[in-house]
């Protein structure tokens, strides 16, 4: 999701660099030693639930910061959204540029709650004009849980490192059971085509997951049958869960 090579000199030093990077006992002073930054997480922490605490049934859009408005994904992404708003889903991004522009200015358009939850980068990344809700976070963990926590479904286009983090992270929850199964879609079958070749034939194929492992995902090349696969989760979570299921 950064538009920067990691190899960019002279950059900011982030609150999470703070957090991982070992420091000498002179160094540390009381306000920046790891158990004052604890204070900071979970006031981070409260704040997003907080913001966050009345969306239901939402929908985290991933994908690459780095996708100009006339690449094709970028209208399938607003697309997507557009769909998704006008069947009641929030949408939830990263709030940056590329994909996550495109997923807040669909849901605009398909007149939903716009959420952007934004992370601090060695270099800056402003918010979108089409988020309505936005948060920001020092810390990338932080940031992930409030998209695993109010999402229902994540759509995934085109990305890189930063979307390839989110996808695996969102499988690995699902497969370990940490989190109910929910739709993970893969937008755009010739983009990921060799990694899932790669993840049925090789990890698959040497028994570092099971073939069911493979059926956590979906891939898909239109907005709609990506909208049809999350609104009949909804309606199976419905009556599954009456008592704990809420629409958005």
């Amino acid at each position: 999701m950064s538009q920067r090579s990691s190899g960019s000199q002279h950059q900011a030093v982030t609150e999470d660099e703070r957090l991982l990077t070992p420091l000498s006992r002179e160094r540390r002073a009381f306000t920046k030693t790891d158990s004052w930054r604890v204070l900071r997480i979970m006031g981070e922490f409260v704040e997003g639930f907080d913001t966050l605490s009345d969306v239901y049934n939402a929908v985290t859009i991933f994908g690459s910061a780095r996708t100009p408005a006339e690449d094709p994904f970028y209208e399938k992404a607003v697309e997507t959204a557009r769909m998704l708003a006008e069947e009641g889903f929030p949408i939830i991004t990263g709030g940056g540029p590329g994909i996550m522009e495109a997923a807040n200015r669909g849901c605009q358009e398909g007149n939903g709650l716009s959420i952007g939850c934004n992370i601090e980068l060695p270099f800056e990344q402003g918010l979108n004009q089409y988020v309505e809700r936005a948060i920001n976070f020092r810390y990338f963990f932080v940031r992930k849980t409030m998209f695993v926590k109010y999402s229902t479904a994540f759509v995934v286009f085109p990305g890189g490192f930063g979307t390839m983090d989110e996808l695996f992270e969102a499988l690995t929850l699902i497969q370990t059971g940490k989190v109910r199964h929910f739709p993970v879609i893969l937008f755009g079958r010739t983009y990921w085509k060799g990694m899932t070749d790669w993840l049925r034939d090789r990890v698959a194929g040497e028994g570092k997951i099971a073939t069911t492992d493979l059926d956590l995902f979906h891939t898909t090349d239109t907005a709609g049958e990506a909208v049809t696969i999350i609104r009949q989760a909804r309606e199976r979570r419905t009556r599954e869960f009456p008592a704990i299921d809420r629409d958005a």
